[in-house]
């Protein structure tokens, strides 16, 4: 596709994601500065459709990109920002300052729980986009991992928090509801002697003796070792299954694609089962480019994100061991240079701070 025709495509499709309404020759005669006139731009316009780059959505003059014309322009998007040999005169710019200050301040400053660390960087995401944000936990597989350490501290007086560690570095918070909870120093104490009977040995790795030696220690505390045994057995059982994150689920009946409460109600209900998740995470890992990929429309196979797109990176554990994803799902019609601006500025600094997390455990 020769230069002209891309200039065109790329200001429609900007138009169409700032508007959400089909844009005509004249459009982009007035806005796009291209130095050329409206009957050019219609036999151009032309082309592009008949190469299935735009599509018009009824009887008008204005033409919407398809999705093989969003597909043209992330390709593109991307292919400058690894730094490929084709530019643009509007290349997308980095991050903001404004967005670096405001995600520093809402996630990383005073973080010392994973669990917090990713549901505020969902919570910021979907702000800064008004999309929906998924964040998925880093962990490792779990066979033939070890307790590295378990810490009981109190929360308030019915409520303690239960972080393990393993050997791969996989940390949970568990919050445990108790009658009466213990107070610093028996959590402490209690700490102390759950680390001496499991710390080095594999997860399930509770033997009779260890666990008559933990009923003696929690004598005052029977329920609570009961709990911890089930959490325990629980971390096992789920295999290293992560959790997962959600921000700004609502923010789809926002947004004119979704004005068929029915399309948006069907894609609500899908995304808050946790399994549905974790197949759009992995099937967005199918994309060409490093470090961020990107499904449009057509090419997601789960029927609700026919209408969606998208846009995911990992981040990593200290050591790299351990890999979680985050992903935006928007609107074919999303902003594609906003989103991945904003995946890669918040995935550095989500490395940085969980490099810094699991040096101090």
């Amino acid at each position: 596709m020769d230069v002209r025709k891309v200039r065109i495509l790329e200001c429609i499709i900007n138009d169409y994601i700032a508007t959400a309404e089909p844009v005509g020759s004249r459009t982009i005669a007035k806005k796009c500065d291209l130095g050329l006139s409206s009957a050019t731009i219609r036999n151009e316009m032309s082309d592009l459709e008949e190469m299935g780059y735009i599509v018009a959505p009824h009887a008008s003059a204005g033409r919407v990109p398809s999705d093989a014309g969003y597909r043209f322009f992330v390709d593109r998007l991307l292919h400058q920002r690894i730094g490929g040999s084709t530019k643009s005169d509007k290349s997308a710019p980095a991050l903001s300052p404004e967005a670096l200050a405001f995600l520093e301040a809402a996630v990383f400053n005073n973080i010392n729980q994973i669990d917090y660390l990713l549901k505020e960087t969902a919570k910021a995401i979907s702000f800064l986009t008004n999309y929906i944000a998924v964040v998925s936990e880093a962990v490792t597989p779990i066979k033939g991992e070890r307790i590295k350490s378990l810490v009981l501290i109190p929360v308030d007086e019915n409520t303690v928090l239960l972080t393990t560690v393993t050997s791969a570095k996989n940390i949970k918070n568990h919050s445990l509801r108790l009658a009466a909870a213990p107070d610093v120093d028996a959590c402490l104490t209690l700490s102390r002697v759950m680390n001496i009977e499991f710390a080095g040995k594999e997860l399930g790795a509770i033997t009779p003796a260890a666990k008559k030696r933990l009923i003696t220690a929690f004598a005052a505390y029977p329920h609570l070792l009961q709990m911890i045994v089930t959490v325990l057995e629980g971390v096992v059982a789920e295999g290293g299954k992560p959790r997962i994150y959600t921000g700004g689920i609502k923010n789809i009946l926002t947004l004119p694609e979704f004005d068929d409460k029915g399309k948006a109600l069907a894609l609500f209900e899908a995304i808050e089962e946790q399994d549905y998740l974790m197949d759009l995470l992995n099937e967005a890992d199918s994309g060409k480019v490093p470090g961020i990929n990107v499904v449009i429309g057509a090419e997601n196979q789960l029927v609700e994100l026919k209408n969606c797109s998208i846009v995911k990176t990992t981040y990593h554990t200290g050591g790299g061991r351990a890999t979680g994803d985050i992903a935006i799902i928007g609107p074919t019609r999303m902003d594609y240079s906003q989103a991945v601006n904003i995946l890669q500025g918040i995935a550095d600094k989500i490395n940085n701070a969980l490099k810094n997390i699991n040096d101090s455990t």
